[in-house]
C-alpha cells in the first residue's frame, strides 16, 4: 500500500483493490488538492475542508457516515463520533473510518475531538496505521488527547495530519507537542509511505509526510 498526503486531512491510498481518498476538500476552503482519481472516497464530516468531490475524478463510491461497507473488496468500518468533547454540541458529528486495504487497517480519525470509548475501539478492531489530526482551529484534539487516542488504538504507525507543514519546526505547535508526547524528538518528512503487513515495525513509528497540496 502506497500513501501520499494531499494536504489537511486528505490522503490518497493506493492498493491492490484500488485507490481510496479520504476527506477531499473544497478548493475554496483554502485546502486545494490536485485533481485525483479514486474508486472509493470517505468523508468524516460535512465541512468544506473535508467533504467535496470537486477535485475527485472517476466514479467513486462515497461513504459519509457510520456503518459496515465492502467496496471493490475494500472493507470499511465507519464509527460515529464527535468533533468536540461535548457530544457534538460545539462542532457537530464526525465519523472515524477503519479502512482495510492490502491486508492493512488504516484508521482515519477525521476531526475527532475526544478519546474513544471502549465500544468504538472494539468496532474499529486492530489498527495498523492511524491518521491523527493535530492542529489549531480545525480540530479540537489537543496534543495530549491525540497521544491518548494513539495509545488507545495501539497502531504500529502514526501519521499526523491537519497541521500546517510550515510550522513543523516551531516547538510550541500542537504538532511538535504531539511528537514530544509520543517520545519523538524530530522527524524528516518523506514524500510517500509504502508499507506491507510483513514490513510493519515492531514498535510505534511516527511518519511525517510531505504535503502535496498546491
Amino acid at each position: 500500500m502506497d500513501m501520499t498526503w494531499l494536504g489537511h486531512a486528505c490522503f490518497r491510498m493506493r492498493g491492490r483493490e484500488g485507490v481510496v481518498l479520504t476527506d477531499p476538500p473544497d478548493p475554496k476552503s483554502g485546502h486545494a488538492i490536485p485533481k485525483t482519481e479514486a474508486s472509493l472516497v470517505t468523508m468524516s464530516h460535512d465541512h468544506p475542508g473535508h467533504a467535496s468531490l470537486r477535485s475527485v475524478g472517476g466514479e467513486p463510491v462515497v461513504l459519509r457516515g457510520p456503518g459496515e461497507y465492502e467496496v471493490h473488496e475494500v472493507l470499511v468500518t465507519g464509527v460515529g463520533s464527535f468533533h468536540d468533547e461535548d457530544k457534538g454540541s460545539a462542532r457537530g458529528r464526525n465519523t472515524v473510518f477503519a479502512i482495510r486495504l492490502d491486508d492493512l487497517v488504516i484508521c482515519h480519525l477525521g476531526d475527532l475531538g475526544h478519546a474513544l470509548p471502549a465500544a468504538d475501539l472494539e468496532k474499529l478492531g486492530d489498527v495498523d496505521i492511524a491518521l491523527v489530526p493535530i492542529s489549531g482551529p480545525d480540530t479540537n484534539l489537543s496534543a495530549a488527547r491525540a497521544a491518548e487516542v494513539v495509545h488507545q488504538l495501539e497502531p504500529k504507525v502514526v501519521v499526523p495530519m491537519s497541521y500546517d507543514p510550515d510550522e513543523m519546526k516551531k516547538d510550541t505547535t500542537p504538532y511538535m507537542r504531539l511528537l514530544h508526547e509520543l517520545g519523538v524528538k524530530e522527524l524528516v518528512p518523506v514524500p510517500k509511505l509504502s508499507v506491507t503487513r510483513s514490513a510493519l515495525p515492531d514498535n510505534l513509528q511516527v511518519v511525517a509526510l510531505d504535503s502535496r497540496a498546491r
